[in-house]
């Protein structure tokens, strides 16, 4: 018997250097294994995921608009090095035997499906996990961005963010050994407070449409597993955590 979700239907946030390791850049396959090790946890208790990746750990389209390339073309470069991550992560989980497909912003049909809303639902319902690649496909938004606005489209319940640190925080707790962690906190005090979250942009998209966001550590065993379960780890962002869920009748 599985056990009961709480989430059915997840949307997982991955930052570009979290597939690093403990690299400076690139791509650790033995940190990608462990991340697709734990996709495969929760999609065997029935969840249906889809993941979206940024792509910091190859190019980040930010900085390097701010040393004189221009923004638009920096951005698009860091959509594609958000295809190689993609690319990584779906070969890793075929690998533990996980029926995964890559669907991409930018058209590039010979290694990845279109963005296509309805294909990417019938894929999820079918169990195989989703991987958006390239970000929205536009420059100027954020990965951050496009995991809102992908989770909206396909109805997903939660955004669960990984990241290096257990939770937010209302200050760097590596560099502030005072920084307070919190267990809940409101979408208004994440954007009051200029929390590293998300950015303001994906936050306004999951506060107006009451998408909760969880953030948790990447590297925590079977984090991911229990989010989908609702056990109460990480931080959760928004007020009205499982809501949306309801109201949608799932």
């Amino acid at each position: 018997m599985k056990p009961s979700l709480k989430y059915k239907r997840i949307l997982l946030k991955l930052s570009g250097e979290a597939l690093m390791g403990a690299k400076d850049f690139g791509i650790d396959s033995a940190t990608v294994d462990f991340i697709a090790k734990e996709i495969k946890k929760v999609v065997n208790m029935g969840a249906e995921v889809a993941v979206v990746i940024g792509g910091g750990n190859i190019f980040r389209g930010v900085e390097a608009s701010v040393k004189g390339m221009e923004r638009a073309s920096a951005d698009y470069m860091g959509m594609l090095a958000t295809v190689i991550n993609a690319l990584a992560l779906q070969n890793s989980l075929e690998k533990n035997n996980v029926p995964t497909r890559v669907q991409s912003a930018i058209d590039m049909r010979e290694i990845a499906e279109p963005y296509i809303r309805r294909k990417a639902m019938r894929h999820l319902e079918k169990d195989r996990v989703v991987i958006f690649a390239a970000g929205t496909g536009n420059p100027y938004f954020t990965t951050d961005t496009a995991a809102a606005l992908r989770a909206m489209e396909i109805g997903a319940e939660v955004i669960i963010k990984a990241t290096k640190v257990d939770g937010v925080y209302s200050a760097d707790p590596v560099k502030d050994p005072n920084a307070k962690k919190y267990d809940t906190i409101s979408y208004m005090d994440v954007l009051r407070k200029g929390l590293n979250v998300m950015d303001s942009t994906a936050i306004s998209l999951c506060m107006d449409n009451n998408l909760p966001i969880v953030v948790v550590n990447l590297r925590g065993k079977d984090n991911i597993k229990n989010v989908a379960r609702g056990k109460k780890i990480g931080t959760i962002v928004g007020g009205h955590n499982g809501e949306r869920a309801k109201k949608k009748g799932r």
